[in-house]
């Protein structure tokens, strides 16, 4: 689950990404220029967009360890390398291949960062859990997708986005394209409240041992540990949405038939709770520019959008 992003409101959604749902919390004044919703839906979906294509060669490789288990003896798993691995990309794919399913991730980002955005400013006092809710089962089809196609490495069943959502459909059913929600549904409520937990309680201590520091410095120091305390809990549930996602799919072996539990057991079995986290390395090397990124890209769309009249 993915890095989430709150400068005043929620900016990114991420799972890890899932997720790519961590939050960092930036206090606007109120001397800042007010900008509009249609405003603050661009601003925040081309915040998500920048920042995951800047950090999609950390995605994929996080993707490609998740789903090793799937198609390896556990005996024969060696242990996760990023260098290797990137090596391997390089050689046998091409540089392009670390963006292998960046469009369909744009085009999950876009409207989820959106939907998130817009979904807590209408829910208020619940809207950290209910807009990450309302995002993620609407855009949940393209992050299938988007799993689908980052996983594919020399043999190519997805030929794009729309081939693959036409492909899913007719072999799976539409059920298919929501492979693995409910393991994503269930990392909602524990990311936000561990990120935003952990980041309130460094904001708090860090202002009373350093109120003169920068609160820039401040917000993304907090929102890159927060970050990383979130994904080290969600991690799992992230892992086995993975291998739900690529159940069965472009002619893989059907493994885990029990749900999101059963799946749990087999990984734990077959590979050891190590088998958990397995990729988490490139997920934490990610958070911290992910978290950068969202801040300077909203922050300078916002001064941009906000000679625009607000529609509100």
């Amino acid at each position: 689950m993915q890095t989430e992003a709150r400068v005043g409101v929620v900016v990114e959604g991420g799972q890890r990404d899932g997720c790519t749902r961590k939050y960092v919390q930036v206090q606007r004044s109120h001397q800042q220029a007010q900008i509009g919703t249609v405003s603050q839906l661009l601003a925040g979906g081309i915040a998500g967009a920048v920042s995951k294509t800047c950090t999609a060669p950390l995605a994929r490789l996080t993707i490609l360890f998740q789903v090793q288990g799937m198609h390896s003896d556990a005996a024969a798993l060696r242990k996760a390398c990023i260098w290797r691995e990137a090596s391997r990309i390089i050689h046998e794919e091409g540089i392009r291949a670390f963006w292998k399913g960046n469009l369909v991730t744009i085009a999950h980002r876009l409207p989820y960062s959106s939907v998130s955005f817009y979904s807590y400013e209408r829910y208020k006092n619940v809207g950290g859990f209910l807009a990450g809710v309302t995002a993620a089962t609407a855009t949940y089809p393209l992050d299938l997708v988007r799993t689908r196609l980052a996983a594919q490495t020399n043999v190519i069943y997805y030929r794009g986005i729309w081939h693959a959502l036409r492909t899913i459909s007719k072999e799976e059913g539409l059920f298919g394209l929501y492979k693995g929600l409910g393991a994503t549904l269930l990392s909602v409520g524990p990311n936000i409240a561990i990120s935003f937990s952990v980041y309130e309680t460094l904001r708090s201590q860090w202002q009373l041992q350093r109120p003169h520091d920068s609160s820039v410095l401040v917000s993304l120091a907090c929102g890159s540990v927060s970050g990383i305390a979130s994904s080290s809990a969600i991690f799992p549930l992230d892992l086995v949405r993975r291998r739900m996602q690529l159940e069965g799919a472009g002619g893989r072996a059907r493994v885990y038939k029990t749900g999101i539990f059963g799946t749990f057991r087999h990984i734990i079995r077959s590979e050891g709770f190590r088998g958990l986290y397995r990729g988490i390395l490139p997920e934490y090397y990610k958070v911290v520019p992910s978290v950068s990124i969202v801040f300077v890209t909203y922050e300078t769309m916002k001064k941009l959008l906000s000679s625009y009249p607000a529609d509100h």
